[in-house]
């Protein structure tokens, strides 16, 4: 076996237990609100205002189903409209502070669960993982740019 092919079955390996420790976290998440609703808190609190249609683009749905989810969002206090200061013609959305503590909470929740779970592992897969936790930084910031572009 090459270095190459050895170092594509390493990828393939890191990429599948990857996958797999998202896919659990996800279906450990309270089911308090939709995915599509949480994310779109969560992209509101990483990113700031954004237009309806941003929003859409970004989590993948229609206008008129983000335009359902944000009235949603609004009347649970979540969420408000307000005018861009830019172009008074133009709406944004924008996290309310109970919105805001809201992705604080659910954020505080999953590294509190993959916190206990860590404590449960030897000293030497704490430290393999701490060794490992500058990549996994990396690789958060390459799929986080991965996705910008593909939101364009």
């Amino acid at each position: 076996m090459s270095r190459r092919d050895a170092a594509h079955g390493a990828s393939e390996a890191i990429g599948s237990a990857l996958y797999a420790l998202a896919t659990r976290a996800v279906r450990r998440l309270p089911r308090d609100m939709s995915l599509t609703s949480a994310a779109t808190l969560a992209t509101l609190d990483k990113t700031g205002p954004r237009r309806i249609t941003d929003l859409a683009v970004t989590e993948g749905v229609t206008q008129p189903a983000m335009t359902v989810l944000v009235r949603a969002l609004e009347e649970s206090g979540l969420v408000e409209r307000k005018k861009d200061p830019s172009d008074k013609r133009v709406t944004l959305v924008c996290l309310t502070e109970a919105g805001a503590s809201y992705v604080r909470t659910r954020r505080q929740a999953g590294v509190d669960a993959y916190a206990r779970l860590i404590d449960e592992l030897t000293g030497d897969e704490v430290e393999a993982l701490a060794a490992a936790l500058p990549a996994l930084l990396h690789l958060a910031e390459l799929e986080s740019r991965a996705r910008e572009e593909s939101d364009r």
